[in-house]
């Protein structure tokens, strides 16, 4: 029999889904495993069986104690118990995997919390929305969801058949689980986007052998992701090339971060280099998706799924404010190289997002913005982005950073 140093934790809101936890939590105990139930209901209210942690242990951990969760206020004390879940989820040092059970309220309630986990602790969240738009139940993190098909409201047929199903997921992505194995090499973030996907190649390529290389796709959940490893103390540097997720997040595209971009780099003061890549474009879905105040614009259809707006020089203005606005406040050893001969693999000579004047707004703004200091320096390169010169360029600059 294995041992084991803490316990599966199921959380949901038992005033209404007694049953559901109860027959999980059978299911994992009979696997021989540890499991916590949790109980997150907002509501004074008489049950059969309690959970292992009551409502009200957890309501506790609210900064502004049990009475900011318990209001009388559906809305708000959904969301108050969020708050106080996530605060009592960190302070336990014993969490082996979580399982969630929930409808719509269920699953905004519990998620933030799961996001909250380290990567590699095993979530996965049941839910009557996960057939839908999750990404703002996943954000950064990777947690698993699994559509429960009926709603999560009482044992039948078929909700008998998933919740066997998550039961024996989450079981066995502890039982199976198995340290692994330390990697010496030092872990270096790298962004991309299809179009600035040679030069981080070529970058890897010259890395890999002394690093060990993480990329993350600069879709807005890339970035986050990436930044969420930087919070964590995981990374050992950023080569942060594909910043084109501030296009999407100043106008209306479709694959946006947040306000927080760079925050974590300023935070953990991460060694740094960055770059312009795919700041050319804001992406949209299909042509029907875009606003209708971008009619008339520079568009290339990348496929029947994906549309490509071209920046203007105003936008890239903007742009070059925002970002350095941003790395100012970063205060480790931070480079950020701008690339003269073109963004992406669009914003070269001859091809459709070709535009200089656009690139030297950027350029301009920029320049005016961004405040160097002994640790924090600005790089200009004649090179376009994807050549074997900027790569270059780029690897050397690391080697000097970290050295």
């Amino acid at each position: 029999m294995k041992q084991y140093s803490g316990s599966i934790y199921i959380a949901t809101t038992l005033d209404t889904k007694s049953a559901e936890i109860f027959y999980v939590s059978d299911l994992i105990k009979k696997a021989g495993l540890p499991v916590k139930t949790v109980d997150l209901t907002t509501k004074p209210t008489a049950l059969a069986r309690e959970a292992d942690v009551t409502a009200t242990e957890v309501a506790r951990f609210h900064p502004n104690g049990q009475e900011a969760v318990f209001c009388g206020d559906r809305g708000k004390a959904i969301e108050a118990m969020s708050i106080a879940f996530e605060h009592y989820l960190t302070h336990c040092d014993d969490v082996l995997a979580i399982l969630g059970l929930g409808g719509s309220g269920g699953t905004a309630l519990i998620t933030p919390a799961m996001q909250s986990l380290p990567i590699g602790v095993p979530k996965l969240m049941v839910s009557t929305m996960a057939s839908g738009d999750i990404s703002g139940y996943i954000g950064a993190s990777d947690i698993s969801m699994m559509y429960s098909v009926t709603d999560v409201s009482g044992l039948n047929r078929i909700s008998r058949k998933v919740l066997r199903n998550a039961a024996n997921q989450i079981a066995g992505a502890v039982y199976f689980y198995q340290e692994e194995q330390v990697v010496d090499k030092p872990a270096v973030a790298l962004t991309m986007f299809g179009v600035t996907t040679p030069c981080v190649q070529q970058l890897t390529q010259k890395l890999e052998n002394n690093y060990d290389c993480l990329v993350f796709h600069a879709t807005g959940s890339g970035g986050k992701a990436m930044e969420k490893l930087a919070d964590s103390h995981l990374l050992h540097s950023v080569l942060d090339l594909t910043t084109t997720e501030v296009c999407d997040y100043l106008f209306d595209g479709v694959l946006a971060c947040d306000e927080d971009r760079f925050g974590a780099i300023a935070r953990t003061k991460t060694p740094y280099i960055g770059s312009c890549g795919a700041l050319d474009m804001v992406n949209f879905g299909r042509p029907s998706s875009v606003p209708e105040k971008y009619k008339g614009r520079q568009f290339y259809h990348h496929n029947a799924q994906v549309t490509l707006m071209r920046t203007t020089p105003e936008e890239n203005r903007q742009l070059g404010i925002w970002i350095a606005e941003k790395l100012n406040q970063c205060e480790g050893p931070l480079r950020f190289v701008l690339p003269q001969g073109g963004f992406s693999a669009l914003d070269i000579e001859g091809a459709p997002f070709w535009d200089p004047q656009a690139n030297q707004a950027f350029f301009d703004a920029f320049i005016t913005t961004f405040k160097e200091t002994e640790t924090r320096q600005l790089v200009i390169s004649p090179y376009h982005i994807n050549s074997a010169e900027f790569t270059q360029q780029i690897y050397d600059l690391h080697q000097e950073l970290i050295c």
